[in-house]
């Protein structure tokens, strides 16, 4: 009875990813998916920043409609004052200057977030006219 010969075969290379391919990927991954979560921070810190710049443009507003409806006659200077919008609390300043004609003063607001009362987030200038 004779033997089957047994002949030494090279090995196979087997089917899938190697190690290095496998780190190379993940790298990849980390990269893009980093990138995302920076982007959606950005994004809220955007929407964010700009509910407050609204929201102090509203309250600038409602200092300078209070001299169109009511009769108010402001005196020259400077005044502050606090005000709460949609959860935020703000700090508004009022400047108040004469101006060329006796019968109108200009009335500058600005509105800062109280948290950083540095930065203006909102600013307008009106007019207060005297009725005689």
């Amino acid at each position: 009875m004779e033997r089957p010969s047994v002949t030494a075969q090279p090995p196979t290379r087997a089917q899938g990813f190697t190690l290095i391919e496998v780190l190379v990927a993940l790298v990849i991954l980390a990269v893009a998916l980093a990138a995302a979560v920076r982007s959606a921070g950005v994004a809220a810190d955007t929407a964010s920043d700009l509910k407050e710049r609204v929201v102090a443009g509203w309250i600038a507003q409602d200092r300078l409609a209070e001299y169109a409806v009511r009769p108010l006659w402001p005196d020259l200077g400077t005044r502050q004052g606090n005000a709460d919008q949609a959860g935020v609390p703000f700090v508004w300043r009022e400047t108040v200057i004469g101006t060329p004609n006796a019968r109108f003063r200009r009335v500058e607001v600005q509105v800062f977030v109280a948290r950083r009362p540095d930065r203006a987030v909102a600013r307008l200038v009106g007019y207060a006219v005297r009725s005689e």
